[in-house]
């Protein structure tokens, strides 16, 4: 049986269309994915995120055991920072890309994807054994409420005395929201200005309401997991599963960028992850656009002329450019943007140009 949320109660009302999604009964979709995926991108969409999975760890000695579980310089972080990062295999593998915040000297919190939730809380116990510090699973003590898009900052700022205005990307203040306690955090999934909000279970659908009421006027949109989909393949965003599993790298990924080789004391994969930095990769991570509707799949085949040269890890008609978009990993040698491929779509073969990621990027 499905695992359900604080706000099952208030996605039913809405009328919300529900999918079973690592274990938990969430909405899909409300009214209809294109009107939720354009209401982020012109207005604002709230989501529900509880699914997500939320270790923490404290003691002298916490930051020193991330920096030894993740391939990220996590003890630098500022209180009040968060960080993108990822925990990989010995070989380099990736296990999960998380979010890692500071919330003070000696407490840390990393969010997990909801698939691997239980994956990085063994692993976390496991590869803090030896560190003074004390790994919990705390996932059942958040319900996690994210709001999107343009017109976030002015629907939110009425429910928090919280300077929204000050609150740098990235980073993570305890505040109230609608009158109770809660960490919000100016991150997201969408490729849009937004906010994530930790709250106490029971507070959440007050939480929720209150965001509802006051987006309103503004024409802010319940959303589902299908627009939180095409909104982060539009914005360039791995899907672990799809762009990220663990027979790939964060270099394959073009994140190579988060592996901190330089921070004092070894972590789990360095060495492999070290001698990949320093080979390269066969295979690198592209976009691919078309003037088809039908858009390329995760598994469809990749071809330059009839040689196989990668494969598709999302695709969709992207809404907001009105054609298709795909990502997938390709050789190296038809990696550069320009570049003229095909993909095998059920037996016929669609042209595709590589482009640079993201497909969409919003106005600063």
């Amino acid at each position: 049986m499905s695992r359900l949320t604080p706000l099952n109660a208030e996605h039913e009302q809405l009328g919300a269309m529900f999918t079973d999604f690592a274990g938990w009964r969430m909405p899909l979709r409300y009214s209809s994915e294109l009107a939720e995926h354009h209401a982020v991108r012109t207005t604002a969409g709230l989501f529900d995120l509880t699914h997500m999975g939320e270790i923490v760890l404290t003691g002298p000695q916490a930051g020193e055991a991330l920096d030894h579980a993740l391939v990220g310089h996590i003890s630098a972080l500022a209180v009040g920072k968060a960080r993108y990062t990822m925990i990989t295999q010995a070989d380099g593998g990736v296990l999960d890309d998380l979010i890692a915040y500071r919330l003070g000297d000696q407490e840390f919190m990393v969010v997990a994807n909801a698939s691997n939730a239980l994956v990085v809380a063994e692993a976390l116990v496991e590869r803090a054994a030896g560190f003074d510090t004390v790994v919990t699973d705390r996932s059942t003590d958040y319900a996690l409420i994210a709001i999107q898009g343009p017109k976030s900052v002015e629907i939110l700022s009425g429910l928090t005395e919280t300077d929204l205005a000050s609150v740098k990307y990235y980073a993570s203040y305890p505040s109230t929201v609608a009158g109770v306690d809660a960490l919000l955090a100016r991150t997201g999934y969408t490729g849009e200005e937004g906010f994530e909000l930790f709250v106490a279970p029971a507070d959440a659908p007050a939480v929720w309401a209150a965001l509802l009421s006051a987006g309103e006027a503004h024409e802010l949109k319940p959303c589902g997991l299908g627009c939180r989909d095409t909104l982060r393949l539009e914005a360039g965003m791995p899907l672990y599963g799809n762009e990220l599993t663990t027979s790939l790298t964060p270099y394959n990924a073009n994140l190579g960028r988060v592996v901190k080789l330089d921070k004092p004391g070894d972590f789990v994969g360095r060495d492999a992850l070290a001698k990949v930095a320093e080979s390269g990769v066969d295979s690198v991570l592209v976009g691919l656009k078309t003037p088809e509707r039908r858009a390329p799949r995760h598994g469809y085949a990749v071809l330059n002329g009839d040689e196989v040269v990668g494969e598709v890890t999302s695709g969709a008609l992207s809404p907001t450019l009105g054609y298709s978009v795909a990502m997938a990993y390709v050789t190296k040698a038809s990696a550069e943007p320009g570049t003229q491929l095909l993909v095998d779509v059920r037996g016929k073969k669609q042209p595709v140009e590589v482009v640079a990621l993201p497909f969409y990027k919003r106005a600063k």
